[in-house]
């Protein structure tokens, strides 16, 4: 053997690095090392529940609070605004990233930017359960200080009344706090009549006249001991079923009531299998809610993530709970409403019109940990994702990394899925593939050595590539040489480790954090040449 001949800067065996700028991932391959910003907005976006393949939930929250931190104490006005960003458009599964880094910007930042972190609490935190997670969280950082306690303050005086009674109602304690417990923290001055009486009752128990209406009608429907009562309560009062004692819970006519007076479209999603159990979706009621799960608008207004559609579709079509209590028998409308629902979390994408290959990683080490906290693995999200690219797109093929003859030999398998089958189906389908090393450069030497005209790769994986001879980045650029086709990449990195595949030096590549409902949206602008 010349050995000569192993001296390449076009072919470099992914165990070894490229170039200067990339660093090992946690499989023995290298990628390119994230810089501090994408690092952020992928934990603010993934966070790090479940830990990955590789590293636990607890060293991966290590690595990622390190760089969270920093971006606390150096950049805190900058970070407040992506916290912003991420959370109000409903970009992350779960708020509780966003609240970390918001409770940490309050401590750590220079004044402008603690400043910045009180300011931005009500809209981060924008309902009682957020508002008790920064509680706990911001003591992991700082002690209660004058600005932290006028900011809760604000939280309670600034907003309409009956809006803050809603809440105090609705979501009474969470981690460890109640509202009495912050509103003796805070200590708000307020003159109006209702609020002062709200406060009264939150702090002593006391229910005076000038109370809210939403508090007289919670207080009346703990002392109800009838269906008719508590369903004339929700009526009259617009209680929520958090605000009804267990016993109104179990009764048909009182989740009629609820639905009647319309469930935000995440509660409705997980109760539907409470809903099925007590026979409440029958006739009328049935189609009702199957049209409101997929209703665009609903979604929009809920931020509603995509993911959490398809934890509710999995769920609920598997006839029992997540942990084995509770079993019911999906109602075949729900289900395929739930189906749509996935899809019109997207809203309208414009198609970008492109020849494009969908390559998903689903590797041992995507099939395990979990996306943004939920119990979803990365390989089964990377499916739904596949599915509503093929649903935009007109040109589509779908691979997967599999195993070569049921060795670790990375190889490529065209995918028998599709937009009309239905999405807990092809998750099911990937789910079950046979699963080898991983080499994210197959997609670019597979389409080359098939012959296959592509404008678009989108890949998505965890980015703890290694089994390659060729790293993915070289793969693309030979492509281009060979087919004289100028084609892009996009790689949507599933976990929130430190590296990518991308080369971010090249514009006709693009790492992105997860999927949301913009997603779809930015890889055909991406597709189009309209980003990068």
């Amino acid at each position: 053997m010349d050995v000569l001949r192993t001296v390449s800067t076009r072919a470099t065996p992914q165990s070894e690095p490229a170039d200067d700028r990339q660093i090992p991932n946690a499989a023995g391959g290298h990628g390119f090392a994230l810089d501090e910003a994408a690092r952020v907005r992928r934990f603010l976006t993934l966070g790090t529940d479940g830990g990955t393949y590789y590293a636990t939930a607890r060293e991966l929250t290590a690595q990622n609070a390190s760089v969270v931190l920093t971006a606390a104490r150096e950049r805190a006005s900058w970070l407040v605004e992506e916290v912003v960003t991420i959370s109000t458009a409903g970009r992350a599964p779960r708020q509780n990233p966003a609240v970390l880094a918001l409770a940490a910007a309050t401590a750590l930042g220079d004044d402008a930017g603690r400043r910045a972190a009180l300011d931005a609490l009500p809209t981060v935190c924008r309902t009682g359960t957020h508002l008790f997670l920064f509680a706990r969280y911001v003591e992991q950082f700082r002690g209660w200080g004058r600005g932290l306690r006028r900011a809760v303050g604000r939280w309670y005086t600034a907003p309409g009344v009956d809006d803050v009674a809603f809440q105090a109602v609705k979501y009474r304690q969470r981690e460890g706090w109640t509202h009495r417990d912050l509103l003796r923290l805070a200590h708000p001055a307020v003159s109006e009549p209702a609020r002062r009486a709200l406060f009264r009752w939150i702090v002593t128990g006391e229910l005076a006249d000038d109370a809210p209406a939403v508090v007289h009608g919670f207080a009346a429907a703990q002392l109800a001991t009838t269906p008719a009562a508590w369903t004339r309560l929700v009526a009259e009062h617009r209680l929520s079923w958090e605000m009804l004692p267990d016993a109104a819970l179990r009764e048909p006519d009182v989740w009629r009531a609820l639905l009647a007076g319309g469930l935000p479209p995440t509660a409705l999603m997980r109760q539907l299998p409470r809903l099925t159990r007590l026979g409440v979706l029958t006739g009328e009621t049935r189609r009702s809610v199957a049209a409101q799960l997929a209703d665009p608008a609903r979604l929009r207004r809920g931020r509603v993530h995509p993911m959490a559609v398809l934890l509710a579709l999995r769920t609920y079509a598997s006839g029992r709970g997540l942990r084995g209590s509770g079993q019911w028998t999906p109602v075949r409308e729900i289900v395929d409403a739930l189906d749509a629902a996935f899809y019109a979390a997207f809203g309208a994408v414009e198609p970008a019109g492109k020849r494009t290959l969908v390559a998903l990683d689903v590797s041992g080490s995507m099939g395990w940990g979990s996306v943004g906290g939920l119990p979803l693995t990365p390989r089964e999200a990377s499916a739904a994702l596949a599915l509503v690219t093929m649903a935009t797109e007109p040109d589509v093929t779908c691979v997967g990394f599999t195993s070569a003859d049921g060795s670790w030999r990375a190889a490529l398998r065209e995918l028998a899925i599709g937009p009309r089958q239905r999405l807990d189906d092809a998750v099911r389908a990937v789910a079950d593939l046979p699963f080898g090393g991983t080499d994210c450069s197959l997609p670019m030497t597979w389409a080359a050595e098939q012959g296959r005209e592509v404008d678009t790769f989108v890949v998505v994986t965890d980015n703890e590539t290694w089994a390659g001879a060729i790293h993915p980045h070289q793969a693309l650029v030979r492509y281009r040489e060979r087919s004289g086709i100028p084609a892009r990449l996009v790689v949507v990195g599933m976990t929130a480790n430190d590296v990518s595949v991308a080369d971010p030096a090249d514009p006709g590549m693009l790492d992105v954090a997860g999927f949301d409902a913009a997603a779809p949206g930015l890889v055909a602008d991406f597709s189009r040449g309209e980003l990068g």
